[in-house]
């Protein structure tokens, strides 16, 4: 299983990757410990924002990638409603929303 999420900073700006691992990735990026990304490094992440799960990792990178590609409002809007049908690259049934 593979998790795409998005990651809302201190500045207010959203981080968006992949794990295998959602709690111990979660626990790296507001720890900062050593593995944490170099963004969430400078930008002090806060909070989980939303995150899918997929059945491999093709699936998660692709969603990863085109939720990069989405401006600000686009991302805030894909927060607000974890619709994933927008995205014209993505097939929304390959993902289910991950509930903690």
């Amino acid at each position: 299983m593979y998790y795409t999420y998005m990651l809302r900073c201190e500045d207010n700006s959203i981080y968006t990757g992949i794990t295998t691992d959602i709690e111990r990735r979660m626990k790296e990026h507001f720890e900062k410990d050593k593995k944490c990304a170099k963004y969430t490094l400078r930008h002090t992440a806060k909070k989980l924002e939303c995150a899918w799960c997929s059945e491999n990792r093709v699936l998660a990178s692709k969603l990863e990638y085109a939720i990069k590609q989405l401006p600000k409002s686009e991302k805030e809007e894909l927060i607000q409603k974890h619709n994933l049908n927008k995205i014209s690259a993505i097939e929304e049934e390959n993902y289910t929303l991950y509930q903690k």
